[in-house]
């Protein structure tokens, strides 16, 4: 007993030195933070090798199903065999299989033939790698932009909410990031809701256009099948019926070549592309108002800022976004340079590169999307720093209103200009080369000339009355734009690092 015991300790001693070898391993190699740091876990599988290969599988089962319904010898045993080894990959042998043949879609039939061996024979029966290739990346395509449009409109719905919630809250307008007129913060907010709403449109039309390769042979003539089918056309047209082989994508494209034509690419990546540019745009917004200490990301009670500088709370979500973004964009050039050397029917300069421009593309798309998620529900507004920076500014807004004041009061708008002018110089000089604050409205109250308009001045210079329609610009096509999302709007997001 005593010696068996030993024996059993030794081997569960061994068991995990050997997982715990393993684990480190794994950090003995680059591992992409896109996967390893970032991504949700639906998207991280939806590019994954058993997401793809598991879709061969029933890929090739759709096929051996249509070619047994059109009269070939396929028996219900071969279907069935394959049915019940559709989830099981052995990923060794198929890895073991690619080193030796040097071609990924062989040694994926080679390793199904190995456990439905009485389906061996109608395996990938007529159809060429790109039947299971381009036809899975399309069904990835897909599912991807299913994740991520329910994503995207959970942050419209935030943004919105909160654009609702300072809708007539007066807030320094910018040009040129010079102070401008005033506009409002939930005004600002519907700049950055229009341009979410257009990306919405652009992912959901790229994700509705999808289709199906289908089953059109090693050059898209579909001679492989005419020819199994013995010369009839009509079966040959039977086969390659998409709805037939994947009901989920049930238009085919009229024509390719071997692969789908890699302008559906283009689409797909430059409509993520876009998002990438109005994300950049609304996470740089947020980032120059942090500065300013009007609007602030979330910051978590142990939060640190800085390992130097204990004060500070730095935006780092939306620098995350900016950074991500920046990828996100650079990776259009991929599919457009590709889409432009597919030479005549193909060439398989594509296949390295797409590998990484469509997971990389989706998968950045996604952290960016979560981690906005998090910033709109939880963007702080500082309306006393707001109703500060108004006070140092609206003084020379004001100077319009004024003269129109003293105008109606009886003045000469010319006389009235000058005086105005004269005092708004003096009142920069101090702001400008003494750093103090704009004593442009004390001067005017000073002033014997402006007497008549004295008892205006307040509401002369209530900001609301500098806002005009913008809290009336809520967008009202945000909420129809959500309702496909509904069931999916409550969700929320745990930021991973």
């Amino acid at each position: 007993i005593w010696f068996l015991v030993v024996v059993i300790q030794s081997k569960i001693i061994a068991d995990i030195s050997t997982t715990t070898m393993e684990a480190a391993d794994e950090f003995m190699k680059y591992r992409s933070p896109l996967v390893s740091r970032y991504a949700s876990k639906e998207m991280a599988y939806n590019f994954s090798d058993r997401k793809k290969f598991t879709t061969w599988r029933k890929l090739w089962i759709c096929l051996a199903k249509a070619e047994k319904a059109l009269g070939l010898p396929i028996t219900d045993a071969q279907i069935q065999e394959m049915e019940s080894h559709a989830e099981d990959i052995d990923f060794v042998m198929a890895a073991e299989e690619e080193r030796k043949l040097r071609h990924d879609v062989m040694a994926h039939v080679h390793t199904f033939a190995h456990c439905c061996p009485t389906a061996a024979p109608i395996i990938h029966l007529g159809a060429t790698s790109c039947y299971v290739g381009d036809n899975t990346d399309l069904i990835m395509l897909r599912d991807g932009f299913d994740i991520l449009l329910p994503k995207l409109a959970r942050v419209i719905d935030r943004l919105a909410n909160f654009a609702e919630k300072y809708a007539d809250l007066p807030t320094l307008g910018f040009t040129h990031y010079q102070p401008a007129q005033l506009t409002t913060v939930g005004k600002r907010a519907c700049l950055w809701l229009q341009d979410f709403i257009m990306d919405m449109r652009n992912l959901q039309r790229a994700r509705d256009d999808l289709r199906f390769r289908g089953v059109k042979g090693t050059t898209g003539t579909q001679a492989s099948f005419l020819q199994l089918f013995q010369g009839d056309h009509d079966k040959t047209s039977l086969v390659t019926n998409p709805h037939d082989i994947i009901p989920l994508l049930p238009r085919a494209y009229l024509v390719t070549g071997q692969t789908y034509s890699r302008k559906v690419d283009i689409d797909c990546l430059s409509s993520l592309a876009s998002l990438g540019a109005t994300v950049h745009k609304i996470c740089t917004d947020i980032r120059l108002l942090a500065n300013l200490k009007e609007i602030e990301e979330p910051f978590e009670k142990e939060q640190i800022g800085s390992s130097a500088m204990p004060y500070k709370r730095n935006p780092m979500r939306a620098e995350r976004c900016c950074s991500l973004a920046r990828h996100l964009v650079a990776l259009m050039a991929d599919p457009l340079q590709t889409a432009s050397v597919q030479w005549l029917e193909r060439t398989l300069d594509d296949s390295a590169n797409r590998r990484i421009s469509l997971p990389e593309s989706f998968l950045t798309a996604d952290i960016i999307l979560s981690t906005l998620q998090n910033i709109t529900e939880g963007l702080v507004v500082y309306p006393k720093v707001i109703e500060r920076h108004i006070r140092h500014e609206l003084p020379f807004m004001a100077t319009e209103n004024i003269i129109m004041a003293m105008v109606k009061a009886g003045g000469n708008r010319q006389d009235c200009h000058e005086k105005i002018r004269v005092l708004s110089q003096e009142a920069a000089a101090v702001v400008k080369q003494e750093g103090g604050d704009n004593d442009l409205l004390a001067r005017v109250q000073r002033d014997p000339y402006f007497a008549p308009i004295l008892g205006q001045l307040d509401a002369l210079l209530d900001p609301k009355t500098f806002i005009g329609r913008a809290p009336q610009f809520f967008p009202s096509a945000v909420r129809p734009v959500l309702e496909p999302y509904k069931a999916k709007m409550d969700v929320k997001i745990e930021l991973e690092l």
